[in-house]
């Protein structure tokens, strides 16, 4: 039997860091918002162990490798022998702050749970879930969250009905920032450090409300302080897409992604090929309805 998932990406609508913790982590809160852009994750029972394969030269197959360990985890976990073989096809960026890995973790638990018959509950999967990365615990669900702790504490919210026919402009420049790093640099940024607990509750009202004027003035980043300040070309692409007629602008997790929001399909468009112009056609660039 062979089981296909596609795993999609996340932005953060809201990242808020409220400190540092005892146990080396960060507080924080944080709104996920669900993109529609995926990776494909193949799984096939037979062997032994698990044996993982990527169409992308620069990831490892290893027990480096996210999907390997979730997979070692899921089987540990369930007492199988029987081995799986995956392949993960990557067609999202690297180290781009878009939840791609964590995302092909959770959706790994999610499609062997399906392929060997649904062995574990969902209470189950989120535990072997937040043992693998901040992020995953998200990704086991579809639908905007709002996540507290490291990020593993999620609830879900209902859709946000005023971003309804908006659309998502999302840029990778070709170069990733490493998550570590960028939160080694908030001791830097003390006013990014620690946060004002509560912004991405307030945020998540004024969508779910509908108000998305004071939702779009509401995006905030914690990392953008030391991302934008080691390149500030960050910047530029956000203003240049505010330019070009996007209500809101953020980089996305600890980078490198720019995304924008545009009111319509027309408009979002109608921005590719000046910012192109400006900025040159060597990044990831994709354009998805909300």
């Amino acid at each position: 039997m062979t089981l296909v998932r596609h795993s999609p990406c996340k932005v953060n609508l809201l990242l808020n860091i409220l400190g540092r913790r005892t146990d080396g982590f960060h507080e924080l809160e944080t709104l996920f918002f669900p993109v529609p852009l995926t990776d494909a994750l193949t799984f096939e029972r037979g062997g032994e162990g698990v044996s993982l394969t990527c169409n992308h030269p620069d990831l490892p197959v290893d027990g480096t490798n996210l999907v390997h360990r979730a997979a070692v985890r899921f089987l540990g976990r369930v007492g199988l022998r029987e081995g799986v073989r995956i392949h993960l096809e990557k067609n999202l960026p690297l180290a781009a702050g878009l939840g791609g890995g964590s995302a092909n973790a959770a959706h790994t638990l999610l499609g062997l749970n399906e392929l060997f018959g649904h062995l574990l509950p969902a209470a189950a999967l989120g535990e072997l879930a937040a043992g693998l990365g901040s992020d995953v615990n998200f990704f086991l669900q579809p639908d905007p969250a709002l996540a507290w702790g490291r990020g593993e504490r999620i609830e879900v919210l209902p859709p946000f009905n005023c971003l309804r026919g908006c659309h998502l402009l999302l840029y990778h420049p070709g170069f990733g920032i490493s998550t570590a790093w960028a939160y080694q640099q908030l001791g830097r940024f003390p006013g990014a450090l620690d946060g004002r607990p509560g912004r991405a509750r307030e945020l998540a009202d004024r969508l779910v409300a509908g108000d998305r004027d004071a939702a779009m003035a509401s995006l905030y980043n914690s990392l953008e302080a030391p991302a934008l300040h080691k390149h500030p070309i960050l910047k530029l692409y956000q203003e240049s897409l505010r330019t070009l007629g996007a209500i809101g602008t953020l980089m996305s997790g600890s980078g490198s992604t720019t995304f924008a929001i545009f009111p319509d399909a027309v408009t979002a468009n109608a921005a590719v090929a000046p910012f192109e112009a400006d900025f040159g056609t060597a990044g990831w660039l994709r354009v998805v309805e909300l």
